[in-house]
């Protein structure tokens, strides 16, 4: 039943847990508009599977999840209806993390940057191994940080450090984002899978409507605090996409890709 998201994303099913991967371990799973489409696609189509009861959220090879495609934000700079697209899909996927009944558990296995850190920070409890971190760069490529980071970021480790680390788009150190509250503990990389599979299972097998309505409960408070935040925050994002700033610093990361690329692989 989930074989039609795509090779972007793999759906794999373990007794009551749903393993979903990210899966462009060659872009270190940065987000195309193909699994970002699956991302959103994802949560309702497991909350519909009847004997899903838990989920583990991972990517493919040694990344989380890089953020957005370089070369997918330039596409947005000249297509306004392209860009309404990607900014409506990104108020759907936060929404539709949030409202999602079954307990997630994030397995942040390398870089969490980005919309990758916000899909981590989004889940219900997050394992983070030891080589890890999570980041939000919007700021320093121009663009307002609207998905995740000033929603999410300020009920998790308070207003001043989320400033911080949201104006700077400073990497945060696995040991450091458990210290914050970004991360619920640190674990070593070759035991961060097992780990978060056997978390999943044991959630798996709580009785189901006590800890989906508890999950319900607990995300009434995310839902209020972010209910009017979202809406500025992406209206405003949408708007970075025009700054000469913003543009200058996807074009040049993109022209310098291209340059380091084989040119087998750009013709």
């Amino acid at each position: 039943m989930y074989s039609d998201l795509g090779p972007e994303l793999l759906v794999e099913s373990d007794g009551g847990v749903r393993m979903v991967t990210l899966n462009r371990p060659e872009a270190l799973n940065s987000a195309n508009k193909a699994l970002h489409g699956a991302l959103i696609a994802v949560w309702g189509r497991i909350a519909k599977d009847p004997d899903a009861r838990s989920v583990v959220l991972t990517g493919a090879g040694r990344a989380f999840s890089a953020g957005g495609d370089m070369h997918h934000l330039q596409s947005l700079q000249t297509d306004p209806v392209k860009r309404r697209g990607e900014i409506d899909g990104a108020r759907e996927l936060i929404t539709a993390m949030v409202d999602f009944p079954l307990p997630v558990v994030a397995a942040v296995n390398g870089p969490a940057v980005g919309l990758g850190c916000n899909l981590a920070v989004c889940s219900d409890i997050v394992l983070i191994g030891s080589s890890a971190f999570l980041a939000d760069p919007h700021v320093g490529i121009g663009l307002t940080a609207a998905d995740g980071g000033a929603p999410t970021w300020p009920l998790l480790m308070g207003m001043l450090r989320a400033k911080e680390y949201l104006y700077t788009s400073a990497r945060i150190p696995a040991e450091t984002a458990v210290s914050l509250g970004l991360a619920n503990r640190l674990v070593d990389d070759a035991d961060l899978q097992t780990e978060a599979l056997a978390l999943a299972k044991q959630l798996a097998a709580q009785p189901p409507q006590a800890i989906q309505s508890t999950k319900r409960a607990l995300n009434l408070h995310i839902k209020r605090a972010i209910a009017g935040v979202l809406d500025y925050a992406l209206t405003e994002e949408y708007v970075s996409f025009d700054q000469p700033e913003h543009q200058a610093i996807v074009n040049k990361f993109v022209e310098r890709s291209n340059n380091a690329a084989p040119a087998a692989s750009r013709s």
